[in-house]
């Protein structure tokens, strides 16, 4: 039964990631760095890192474009 209860927590986990937790993912995938990415992106490494610990939970949507177009994803890809 004990089992059963973590697997569901964490398949609750999986489809509940936020864009912060898309956001680390794509770029650990791509091999960058925070720096790398928010240079990438002009944006602040402070705004990419606090996206990424889910500090901020909604980003502006200017922000999310950049860092679309840093991952060479569509702001869907990110979104959703």
């Amino acid at each position: 039964m004990k089992s059963h209860l973590c697997y569901h927590t964490m398949e609750s986990k999986k489809q509940g990631k936020t864009i912060g937790d898309k956001v680390r993912e794509l770029r650990n995938k791509r091999g960058l760095t925070q720096d790398k990415l928010a240079r990438k992106c002009d944006i602040p490494y402070t705004t990419l890192t606090k996206i990424e610990s889910n500090v901020i939970t909604k980003p502006t949507i200017q922000t999310v474009k950049k860092i679309a177009g840093g991952l060479e994803v569509t702001i869907d890809e990110l979104a959703k």
